[in-house]
């Protein structure tokens, strides 16, 4: 018998991969609709969330994001989503969060200028870290099958916010069907201006995009990543530059990444000496939260002290400034006990 959940709700966190758009509340999404004249059917969980009868693909994961996009309307509602999944986290128990959002993404509906977008979550952000005693960072991310000229701005948008909350900057989307290296250029150039750079790779593609994050872009951390087990040089190259894996079980379940999580390779990553993370990637999207994550992680064989290990090589991959992160870590440290 494994713990039931409220044990791993105790726990301290570090959510390092959890994405502002695959956060939103249902009960929000309704009141958006209502407000703004949206139509919505009744099954709206349905064209938002991940449903247990779904095909467990990609296509159907990011078909979600679609709907998803409708809802961002105004300025009060980027502002509400942000508090909200900082909110949530906290409830949680996360001690630090990193989180990514997509400006291009939360621009569209009413083609608000990037700009806007990035100060309005930057605002938002700083006031419910705040006011729910947590650190959060945030990561701007960049999709895939959008233009290296879209990237660029949002780059240096980004790049303008060091220092004022800003972290990261993440490379995501379809990497199935659109390649990395149009990017690589622009990601060098944004940690040459002080962001930190992770990428989502080996998650519905092969091992070698790993290893083309890892030696063309420098990538710190991986997004997901658990296809690195596939090649054995791969392996080799994250172990040696201590790369941080972003793991997210649930997801890569959801997305086709792996066909039962009974088949995720958690604990081959573990056994293989990677830098594993345990994360959400989109916490409403999957209808879960860490401490779920976590039982499930220990349901795949973590023990406890290896899952608190876990959570301390979150806290000492953290996107922060030395001096933070040390007091992150010794946080961390205290509360778990180690």
């Amino acid at each position: 018998m494994h713990p039931d959940i409220e044990i791993f709700q105790k726990y301290p966190k570090v959510d390092l991969h959890r994405h502002l758009e695959g956060t939103l509340r249902l009960s929000t999404m309704l009141e958006i609709a209502r407000a703004h004249s949206i139509t919505v059917p009744e099954s709206l969980s349905g064209l938002v969330q991940v449903q247990d009868q779904d095909p467990q693909t990609f296509q159907n994961f990011l078909a979600k994001f679609n709907t998803l996009r409708l809802f961002y309307r105004s300025p009060e509602v980027i502002h509400r989503i942000t508090r909200e999944a900082i909110e949530d986290a906290a409830k949680d128990n996360v001690r630090y969060l990193e989180l990514r959002f997509t400006p291009v993404a939360l621009s569209r509906a009413e083609r608000f200028p990037l700009h806007d977008v990035m100060d309005w979550v930057l605002v938002s952000s700083r006031e419910a870290a705040k006011k729910y005693r947590m650190k959060v960072g945030l990561i701007a991310s960049v999709n895939r099958h959008e233009s290296p000229e879209l990237a660029e701005q949002v780059a240096w948008l980004a790049a303008e916010h060091v220092g004022k909350g800003m972290v990261g900057l993440d490379l995501a989307g379809n990497e199935a069907e659109f390649p990395t290296a149009p990017f690589h250029g622009i990601f060098k150039e944004a940690r040459q201006a002080g962001l930190h750079v992770t990428i989502h790779a080996g998650e519905w593609g092969p091992a070698k995009n790993v290893r083309e994050a890892i030696e063309e872009i420098g990538a710190e951390r991986i997004g997901h990543g658990v296809r690195v087990i596939e090649d054995d040089y791969t392996l080799r190259l994250a172990r040696d530059r201590k790369t941080t894996f972003e793991v997210c079980i649930t997801s890569n379940v959801q997305s086709g990444v792996v066909t039962g999580a009974d088949k995720h390779p958690l604990m081959k990553l573990v056994q293989n000496n990677l830098n594993v993370t345990l994360n959400t990637d989109d916490p409403s999207v999957s209808r879960i939260t860490l401490s779920h994550e976590y039982r499930v992680a220990t349901e795949l064989g973590l023990t406890v002290d290896m899952l608190k290990q876990r959570i301390l090589a979150a806290a000492e991959a953290a996107f922060l400034p030395e001096k933070e992160k040390a007091d992150l870590v010794k946080g961390i440290k205290k509360e778990l006990k180690l």
